[in-house]
């Protein structure tokens, strides 16, 4: 595991990176930066690059960053100064609203799009949960379908520190409070997704719930599915393994 940080036109920005072959760009949730089970198994494959976005952590929210679209354009400059091509481009939740965001702007340095529960498109039929009202344990369990998994984490709650906590939620509350974990135009614009895409989400998602998977559906042309029972939202803490497998048959598929 390697710890860098490099200068992204002016920001500075924090990244956890291990392995080595083909670029593996993961964009993280509304839940901070983790090394998760699912990027160690990735990184015996990809070369993994998993950045704490702006304003999360210990950083300071940056003022140009009114939006996820302004993260999205972020990246895409992240990509340039980094200078990475054929990038196998993932996010999970906030960070698959943004690989959403990216993709539909600029697909050019791109080989795949993978979307692990995003945000971004809401469903008429089943609303949100809103995470900006739930106290802290509410939270921790509705992130996950195993109650014992969740069990484990809320034991966990006293350690966390408070002011990375405090300024995650600011800085989520600043890009997805109004309106509430969705833009309404994106659906509109993710037709222009022309990579190979492949959305992976649990069925007991009680965040983002599975029935949002229908606009992403819809427009991305050609997207593959993977659904998950028994998983809930953080479906790569929870079935990290399943979600790895998934992801590396699917990048083989596209492999020359």
């Amino acid at each position: 595991m390697r710890d860098i940080e490099i200068d992204v036109k002016g920001q500075m920005l924090k990244i956890k990176e291990d392995g080595s072959g083909p670029p593996l760009l993961f964009l993280h949730g509304a839940g901070g930066s983790n090394w998760s089970p699912m990027l160690k198994a990735l990184a015996e494959t990809y070369r993994v690059i998993a950045p704490e976005h702006p304003g999360f952590g210990r950083s300071k929210t940056p003022d140009w960053m009114m939006s996820v679209g302004d993260l999205a354009f972020f990246y895409l400059d992240m990509l340039e100064v980094m200078d990475l091509t054929g990038v196998h481009l993932a996010g999970h939740s906030l960070g698959g609203w943004t690989v959403a965001e990216l993709a539909i702007r600029n697909t050019s340095r791109l080989k795949s799009v993978t979307l692990l529960a995003p945000a971004g498109c809401r469903s008429d039929a089943v609303p949100f949960g809103d995470i900006f009202l739930w106290d802290a344990e509410t939270a921790t369990r509705n992130q996950f379908y195993d109650q014992k998994l969740a069990e484990e984490r809320i034991k966990l709650l006293p350690q966390a520190d408070l002011d990375v906590t405090l300024q995650n939620k600011a800085t989520v509350a600043r890009l997805a409070w109004s309106p509430r974990l969705h833009n309404p135009q994106l659906a509109y614009w993710l037709h222009r997704i022309d990579k190979p895409s492949h959305i992976i989400w649990g069925r007991d998602d009680k965040i983002v719930p599975f029935d949002c998977h229908k606009a992403f559906v819809e427009k991305i042309k050609g997207v593959k599915l993977t659904a998950l029972a028994q998983s809930g939202h953080s479906l790569h803490t929870e079935r990290p393994k399943e979600c790895s497998d998934a992801m590396t048959a699917f990048y083989r598929e596209l492999a020359p």
